[in-house]
């Protein structure tokens, strides 16, 4: 038996709701929340409420002492979340790879998403081992698209667009993968892994293909600590899949 951890702060009928269609006897959700949000509400048998002053706080301890075996950000607010996680796991920033999906269910996994990642040559190498990782893991292919700011034509155009160019250029080289250019169309569809050319870009692919294009994100998990933790959205429309993807990395951790 598996138990995730979801965070439930705000919008808590849309993570209960999630919790309830996932939970079975072999996957119990625990629902991290506030003692007001917890007050008068019953669940199914495999979903439980914690209530505690610090959700954000009390679900990280729990992942780290083992009471559960993955958790998953949920409606808790990312920048005290992720900042608590940082500190419990004694590590200086966190590394994230989304599982995404195009509205014709064209499944990749994507990174750098956070805006203060990705940054440098190095970042992306060991992003691309993490992902490559994940891809295998989950049955998507390994083959990994290194993205640009632009075509090699438009080198001269401008020196960030050509710094852009140069690093993918490295990264390519010292991976093995395939510089797709700025080409995210061509390459999402025989790529299972893409690497954006930077955190910003990255987390506007993600947006884009998420909240307008009609995909779905699955959750980003981190990759550069040893709980499973699945970050989400809290524009998400739910949380199904990040449960699920949650679960999966803990019973493959498990075994």
């Amino acid at each position: 038996m598996i138990t995730i951890g979801i965070g439930c702060s705000s919008d808590a009928e849309k993570v209960l709701s999630s919790a309830e269609r996932v939970a079975n006897d072999k996957l119990h959700i625990h629902c991290y929340c506030d003692a007001e949000t917890a007050a008068g509400r019953v669940t199914g048998p495999f979903v439980k409420l914690t209530a505690c002053k610090t959700p954000h706080q009390q679900i990280v301890d729990d992942l780290n002492a083992g009471v559960i075996d993955g958790a998953v950000r949920g409606t808790l607010p990312a920048n005290d979340t992720l900042r608590y996680l940082k500190t419990a796991c004694k590590v200086t920033r966190l590394e994230r790879v989304a599982l995404l999906e195009t509205a014709d269910h064209q499944k990749f996994f994507l990174a750098p998403v956070g805006v203060d990642e990705g940054w440098t040559v190095s970042e992306k190498v060991s992003l691309v081992s993490d992902a490559r990782e994940l891809a295998r893991h989950f049955g998507i292919s390994e083959k990994t698209a290194i993205l640009s700011g632009g075509r090699l034509g438009d080198i001269g155009r401008h020196k960030i667009v050509d710094k852009t160019i140069r690093d993918a250029e490295e990264v390519a080289r010292l991976t093995g993968a395939h510089h797709g250019e700025i080409l995210i169309e061509d390459a999402v569809k025989n790529c299972g892994v893409i690497i954006a050319p930077d955190g910003i870009s990255g987390n506007l692919i993600f947006r884009t293909l998420t909240f307008l294009g009609h995909g779905i994100g699955h959750g980003a998990p981190v990759v550069n600590i040893s709980p499973v933790f699945v970050d989400s959205s809290r524009a998400s429309a739910g949380y199904d899949g990040s449960l699920r993807l949650a679960a999966a990395l803990a019973v493959g951790k498990k075994q």
